[in-house]
């Protein structure tokens, strides 16, 4: 649906993600605000971007096994530690620069992943769901029990560096974070319109019906969880040199939840959803994490104990009324408002 004038000349045109000099404008604008804004925002909001960007890579992935491919993975969490661990070993043991180990972490993350997939092809579901949580629990046991991953105390990986430049501040990997982000948010849109998009989408609408039509499910289900589990290697490999320590704790079931949660709020099969679910729960977060400390101030007999838990409540609450109300997600009513945007104020 498109506005009276909007038309393609061209197979380019037609081809292209950004079609018309305002959807231009607005990722320039976007970009202006992104690369200016450590010189003028305060820690606060930074070290939030920082948190947001590199979650939106987690959730990218997730959306692209589950929200494309229909597979349903409980796994990001723990290949998110493999991806942070990997870049811990590479360039606090091994010397190796950074900027090297962050596509390897994502590699070797996505090869480990591959046990995860594995089970695809026989079953599904439930059973899938349960396939991948034994594959995190298996991850996270291994990884306080290695020499190598510092067992019980973790690591602590350096601060990135070009040269003699080090990245050792928020507002200073800020850039690396972001950048990485966009890259990665480009990567998975063009992903979802190739060939390979296609197919993620006719395994999850119906698995018979594609097998019929001669694609190879077993062959795209490891590769949507190889991609999956390469963009939360990625991840990792952000967290770790961000946060300046990897420890097993970091990477708990709890938050393999909130990403599906993530998923489910912003809407499954939408790129622009990622944002929409990841901006909408840290908001929420931040937001209760505000009021907690005002609710047992005003309500002083119910302890601490009901305001610290009050995150898992609400967010518990939230999706619950997702789910009955919005079960589409938030990406559904973007883009029942781009609908009536692009109509008004000639509804015809």
């Amino acid at each position: 649906m498109r506005p009276c004038g909007t038309f393609d000349e061209h197979y380019s045109q037609d081809m292209a993600i950004l079609r018309i000099k305002r959807h231009w404008g607005f990722l320039i604008s976007i970009l202006i605000f992104l690369y200016t804004f450590p010189l003028y925002g305060s820690y606060y909001f930074i070290s939030l971007i920082n948190h947001l960007s590199i979650t939106i890579i987690i959730v990218l992935g997730l959306q692209l096994v589950s929200g494309y491919c229909g597979q349903i993975s409980f796994g990001q969490a723990a290949f998110m530690a493999v991806g942070a661990y990997t870049s811990a070993v590479l360039t606090g043991k091994a010397g190796i620069s950074f900027f090297l180990a962050l596509p390897i972490s994502g590699i070797v993350a996505g090869l480990i992943g591959l046990g995860g997939g594995a089970p695809s092809l026989r079953i599904k579901g439930f059973y899938l769901a349960m396939a991948t949580i034994a594959i995190h629990f298996v991850v996270m046991w291994l990884i306080p029990h290695l020499e190598i991953t510092g067992k019980t105390q973790g690591l602590h990986p350096p601060a990135p560096q070009i040269g003699s430049f080090s990245f050792d501040s928020d507002e200073k990997i800020y850039y690396v974070i972001i950048t990485v982000m966009l890259l990665m948010t480009y990567g998975a849109r063009n992903i979802v319109r190739t060939r390979v998009g296609r197919a993620f989408v006719a395994i999850r609408d119906n698995d018979l019906a594609a097998e019929v039509m001669g694609i190879e499910l077993y062959r795209y289900k490891l590769l949507a969880f190889f991609i999956s589990c390469f963009y939360a290697g990625i991840a990792g490999s952000l967290w770790a040199h961000w946060i300046q320590v990897v420890h097993p704790e970091q990477f708990t079931l709890l938050h393999a939840l909130n990403y599906i949660g993530m998923l489910i709020i912003g809407g499954g099969g939408s790129i622009p959803g990622v944002f929409f679910g990841v901006i909408f729960l840290r908001l929420l977060d931040e937001g209760v994490m505000f009021a907690a400390p005002l609710l047992a101030s005003i309500f002083p007999w119910i302890g601490i104990a009901p305001a610290a838990s009050m995150s898992v409540s609400v967010f518990g609450i939230v999706l619950i009324l997702f789910l009955i109300y919005e079960p589409r997600g938030l990406a559904h009513r973007w883009e029942i408002f781009k609908a009536s945007y692009r109509l008004y104020p000639f509804a015809h």
